[in-house]
């Protein structure tokens, strides 16, 4: 059996670049030469946590964007737009539509959602689910390093849509990690008025670049909240998004929120993790909490037209490129915000 290179995860912190059998394909699926992946914040905290109900060894990654250079029979049968030879990106899963979340139109919440891993290696079969619905071909002046940000921009898209963000609002965005930044990068075309904080001055640099009208230095404040009333005329902010997935920074978040404000509680915290929250002014201040996880095939396609159209681009968001022999190099580069985003290149 043919092999290639791939960097198998062992568990939290064991990530090794090894030797793995090239995948074989059904007659609905097809194999992609990766030709760019990219790392992730949830990458990095798989790394450091480990994969939730996943089988281990697995090959790691899950942002791709490719050749096709095996297809199943029947592929096009369905998707006659796919050749030997398309250059393609994939989402990371696709939802069954037929289960009771699906039907209610909430498809991240499927029961039998089918995901996708292995972006870390040379070569990767894609599903037929994901073939069907979450396969797009890619313009030729597309590079594949752009194409990549596809799936976390759509967990975006869907966070900013879910939070009732309007012309004019203040938002406040807890985090400038990857998603931090690409909830500004959003809410500078809904017309916000964008607050990022973070602990690196150099990751608020990257937000005051997307648009962010202030910001704030979390390791320069001991109250970070205060920092927020004070550039709200004491209000608070018409929408906070929590990107960090902290239990502490998900109660400070709150604490940000005007009255009748809303609060998305996006960053995916640990498990087990709690946070407590004041019942009397969640009820009498009318406050919206609410929780957006993960994407759909809507917002994998407005995330893609939104790369499409340049208006948003890996110039900003990779900061790094490596060899896939340097993924552990990448990884920790990623984990101690050395970059925002960080590209591999299998060959």
């Amino acid at each position: 059996m043919k092999q290639m290179k791939a960097a198998m995860f062992y568990g939290p912190g064991d990530l090794r670049l090894e030797s793995a059998p090239i995948p074989e394909v059904g007659d609905k699926d097809i194999l992609v030469r990766i030709g760019t992946s990219t790392t992730c914040g949830t990458d990095v905290k798989s790394y450091v946590r480990g994969y939730r109900n996943t089988k281990l060894p697995m090959i790691f990654g899950h942002e791709f964007a490719g050749e096709i250079v095996v297809m199943g029979d029947k592929v096009g049968e369905v998707r006659p737009d796919l050749k030997i030879g398309s250059r393609v990106v994939c989402a990371n899963s696709s939802p069954c539509f037929r289960c009771d979340y699906c039907r209610m139109g909430k498809f991240s919440l499927c029961e039998n959602i089918e995901l996708l891993w292995g972006a870390f290696a040379e070569y990767i079969r894609v599903p037929s689910s994901i073939v069907n619905v979450n396969t797009y071909v890619l313009p030729d002046d597309l590079a594949y390093k752009d194409a990549c940000l596809m799936e976390p921009l759509a967990c975006v898209v869907h966070g900013i849509e879910e939070s009732n963000v309007n012309l004019g609002d203040t938002l406040v965005i807890n985090g400038a990690g990857p998603i931090g930044l690409f909830f500004v990068a959003l809410a500078r075309l809904k017309g916000a008025r964008i607050i990022s904080t973070d602990l690196s001055e150099e990751r608020l640099e990257v937000a005051r670049t997307l648009g962010a009208h202030e910001t704030v230095n979390v390791s320069q404040n001991t109250d970070v909240v205060k920092a927020i009333k004070d550039l709200t005329d004491g209000k608070g902010a018409d929408v906070v998004v929590e990107a960090t997935g902290l239990a502490p920074v998900w109660e400070q978040s709150v604490e940000m929120a005007r009255k009748g404000g809303t609060v998305n509680l996006f960053g995916g915290p640990k498990t087990g993790s709690t946070f407590s929250v004041d019942t009397n002014r969640l009820h009498y201040d009318m406050l919206t909490l609410k929780a957006v996880y993960h994407h759909t095939p809507y917002y994998i396609e407005k995330a893609l037209n939104l790369i499409k159209r340049r208006q948003i681009s890996s110039d900003i968001f990779v900061t790094r490129e490596y060899p896939l022999g340097e993924v552990v190099t990448a990884m920790e580069a990623h984990k101690q915000q050395h970059v925002v985003k960080a590209a591999l290149f299998p060959y």
